[in-house]
């Protein structure tokens, strides 16, 4: 539990189920924060640790009935969905989550569609153990995998699949009414992404995927706190303080020194559990971030999975046939789990900060994939095809036309850690990939472990 520590400041609770299992949870506290507190348990002793939020908690509320409830903590839904559906619980929840379950004799454990929060699972002897992070079974368990994300876990029945990204059959539609549903689509996922006992705000890197989710929250919030990243001088800065200023919002800017973002680097890879050169440029920043906006908000919405929806990266650019890229970007959104998500939910959770992520609400990844890939790579003016055209056509009228039309830079590039970490590995004299290895040896007595459930970009491809 120690190791876990900086995932849930805000308490500690152990209980043990039936005198043989053991659940520990260390608690970020965001919604109910007096009294949901966990392991929450029930009458006759079974017990549940979850990590995440459960967006439809009130509807399961009335559902499930509010007289059962002790707490106003959204995970107490997980409880009494187990209790009343079992194993079919997760294909009830609307949320992003981990969760285990434990009675006498049973153990269930999910984790959400996508596997926005993570979740690795260990056999010692006959005993199954789980957690949201490798460190924690880092020299006690001789094999750790990753929990599959869309896939729950009965240790009566095994493991299965419940939630696949639908094929969604694109058909023909008007490209406005494509344009207006989608971002209805959206629109619904960034309110019900808004409830929070505790202060909140958005990343806002300048780029189109969060200037858009910025924008649309921004319309159901007075007083919204922006955070941006970037070295001195880096275009994402400027990019993100236009929006902001046009949108309104209360924002914040961290200008780090080259220096800093180097020496953050032991305590990144630590946190990150990747030496993927591409997940730690982008992971850089996106700690300092998490860290300087902990120092106002406890929940930021991100622009995360926009680019596997509407075909935003330069090797998409490669498809011809419609059919194909279709078929990559389901592939991609079902790899996103230990690669971008991670990055997102580890450089969050080490400083406190919940990170929700509306594109990949269940409702947008099936509007999304009913939308004909033509569109997703649409050309414009000057007839050149522009990613992620439909986004861009969904936020005319509520950003700045330079934001709306400017052209995807990754983030590790519109921060300037594209250019800056490979010229300070040359320096050590080590291929970049080599110096993010070493120093992940020295943190880990198993980093090998730790190599093996990360993901890889391979050729700018998830």
């Amino acid at each position: 539990m120690t190791r876990l520590g900086h995932r849930g400041p805000d308490g500690v609770g152990t209980c043990e189920v039936h005198d043989h299992r053991l659940l520990g949870h260390r608690r970020l506290a965001v919604i109910d924060p007096r009294h949901g507190q966990q392991p929450l348990t029930t009458p006759n002793g079974d017990a549940l640790v979850a990590n995440g939020m459960i967006y439809n908690d009130d509807a399961l509320r009335s559902e499930l009935g509010a007289g059962k409830y002790a707490t106003g903590s959204d995970s107490e839904s997980i409880l009494h969905a187990v209790r009343r559906w079992g194993a079919d619980a997760p294909t009830r929840l609307d949320g992003m989550f981990a969760f285990v379950y434990a009675t006498p004799d049973r153990i269930v454990a999910a984790r959400d569609p996508l596997g926005i929060k993570p979740l690795y699972r260990v056999r010692i002897g006959d005993v199954d153990g789980f957690s949201s992070e490798v460190k924690a079974f880092d020299g006690i368990a001789d094999e750790v995998t990753e929990f599959p994300a869309g896939h729950v876990f009965d240790s009566a029945h095994g493991l299965r699949r419940y939630y696949q990204v639908p094929a969604g059959d694109p058909v023909e539609r008007a490209t406005a009414e494509v344009v207006r549903d989608f971002r209805e689509v959206l629109e619904a996922a960034v309110v019900k992404r808004l409830r929070s006992d505790v202060p909140f705000g958005a990343l806002l890197s300048g780029g189109l995927d969060s200037s858009l989710i910025t924008a649309l929250a921004r319309r159901h919030v007075d007083e919204l706190h922006t955070f941006a990243v970037g070295l001195p001088d880096s275009p994402d800065l400027k990019a993100a303080r236009l929006v902001a200023d046009h949108l309104g919002t209360i924002h914040h800017e961290l200008v780090v020194e080259p220096d800093d973002a180097i020496k953050s680097l032991p305590d990144v890879i630590w946190h990150l559990e990747s030496a993927d050169v591409d997940l730690v440029r982008s992971a850089v920043m996106t700690w300092q971030v998490m860290q300087f906006a902990s120092n106002w908000v406890t929940v930021v919405l991100t622009g995360e999975g926009a680019d596997e929806l509407f075909a935003g990266y330069s090797y998409h650019e490669s498809y011809d046939d419609p059919v194909q890229l279709h078929d990559e970007l389901r592939r991609s959104l079902g790899a996103m789990h230990n690669i971008n998500l991670q990055r997102v939910d580890r450089m969050s959770m080490a400083h406190g900060v919940e990170a929700r992520v509306p594109f990949l609400d269940k409702a947008v990844i099936a509007e999304a994939m009913r939308i004909r890939p033509e569109l997703k790579q649409y050309a414009h003016g000057d007839g050149e095809p522009m990613e992620k055209w439909v986004l861009r056509a969904a936020a005319s009228d509520l950003l700045p036309a330079e934001i709306v039309w400017r052209k995807k830079a990754q983030f590790d590039e519109g921060t300037g850690m594209s250019t800056l970490l490979p010229g300070a590995a040359a320096t050590e004299s080590l291929a970049e990939a080599d110096w993010y290895a070493g120093l992940m040896d020295k943190r880990f007595k198993r980093p090998e472990q730790v190599h093996a459930v990360a993901g890889t970009w391979t050729d700018d491809r998830v």
